[in-house]
């Protein structure tokens, strides 16, 4: 029979055996609800993210479909319409900050339009165009209040050889010499400063302070520095050119790209304009040609002087040019101008007109054939002494010289 210690004995390890298993028991079931109590912590979390899918979902959705819904071509449309108005207003400041130089040079004040141009191109880099198109607006406005009052006073002759007194009104041009009258045309009266030549007793050349063809920081003279060293009794200022003062014009200044033919018969130009359509005229011993192309002239150097500018005013006494898509053509400003009628040459400068009212000017004057020059602050014209200008140095210029 087992003793009462060997009962305890066994019983005591039995116990201790079940303890453990309970223990053992607790501790699988706390462990399972701890990583029950994870998985549900990580599933709350994983349906808030579904949530938040779900939301931004909805809202992609939204977006594409209204996406999908828009008139992309009115939208496009938009785009360019504000592409082409940007760029219309930066080139239209690019032409008024060159007004403003070409009043410089005619020796107006113009610190307070460079203080209103500063304003425009601050307004264009912070992309307010509206701002900016105001501004420049008022900048136009001001420039042409500076040149319709220099054209008044012109008006009234106080340019600088002009004859005491109104300008005489007569569609006649004068036979030979200067003359300052007022033209009545079609479309009103315009004050004219006009030199004529007799080709039978006159040269026409062409004189350049480059010798060669020139594409960058090029010479220039005063047309007084081309009379004075060429004996000449008359002169004009010539071709377009890139003067130093236009922003524009870096790393071509004072250059000038066509064609044309110097009193030492040098061509300048010439591989450029094989195909131009420039208007070119041509002053030979007793003849002149206007030409509507360039590229319709060769090299001939047994002639006097060959120039090239645009446009051609007047053909056959028939208007050759209405008018164009250039604003400073459109502009009004004293203008230049080199034109014949049979062998009689004239030079001059017309007041207060844009391009197209020049050739209602010389067509009322009776010219054949006529020929626009470069303007604004080159404009100039010498017979005696400045009869316009004395403008910029230039490149090029027109003279009469006596045979």
């Amino acid at each position: 029979m087992p003793t009462l210690r060997g009962f305890l004995k066994h019983n005591k390890k039995l116990f201790l055996s079940q303890l453990f298993i309970i223990l053992l028991v607790f501790i699988v079931f706390s462990l399972g609800l701890r990583r029950i109590t994870i998985l549900n912590t990580d599933i709350t979390a994983l349906k808030n993210h579904k949530s938040q899918l779900e939301t931004k979902l909805t809202a992609t959705t939204k977006n594409y479909n209204d996406l999908k819904n828009q008139d992309q071509y009115k939208i496009n449309q938009q785009l360019k319409a504000d592409v082409d108005k940007t760029h219309k207003t930066y080139a239209d400041s690019i032409t008024a900050f060159e007004s403003i130089q070409d009043l410089k040079v005619k020796k107006q004040d113009t610190s307070k339009m460079e203080l209103l141009y500063a304003s425009i191109v601050k307004n264009l880099s912070d992309l307010k165009y509206a701002s900016a198109e105001s501004d420049l607006n008022n900048l136009n406005g001001q420039i042409k209040k500076i040149n319709d009052d220099l054209a008044a006073k012109a008006a009234q002759n106080t340019a600088a050889g002009a004859p005491a007194g109104p300008a005489p009104e007569s569609n006649t041009p004068p036979a030979s010499g200067y003359s300052y009258q007022s033209v009545k045309t079609d479309i009103g009266a315009f004050n004219i400063s006009i030199v004529s030549a007799d080709l039978g007793s006159t040269q026409v050349i062409i004189d350049t302070a480059s010798d060669s063809d020139c594409r960058n920081d090029c010479p220039t003279l005063s047309l007084g520095d081309y009379v004075s060293r060429n004996g000449a009794f008359a002169g004009v200022n010539g071709s377009y050119f890139c003067p130093a003062a236009y922003p524009s014009c870096a790393g071509k200044t004072n250059s000038f790209d066509t064609l044309l033919m110097n009193k030492n018969k040098k061509y300048f130009n010439s591989d450029n304009n094989v195909y131009s359509n420039v208007p070119v005229a041509v002053f030979g011993a007793g003849f002149t040609r206007f030409i509507g192309a360039s590229s319709g002239w060769g090299r001939d150097t047994g002639v006097d002087g060959v120039i090239a500018n645009q446009p051609l005013l007047l053909s056959g006494g028939n208007i050759a040019f209405g008018g164009g898509s250039d604003p400073k053509q459109g502009s009004k400003g004293s203008r230049s101008f080199v034109g014949n009628k049979g062998k009689t040459v004239y030079i001059g400068v017309i007041q207060n007109v844009t391009v197209a009212e020049m050739a209602h000017v010389l067509k009322a004057l009776g010219l054949e054939n006529a020929l626009n020059l470069d303007s604004g602050g080159s404009t100039a014209l010498w017979a005696g002494g400045y009869k316009a200008g004395p403008g910029r140095n230039i490149p090029n210029a027109v003279l009469f010289i006596r045979k």
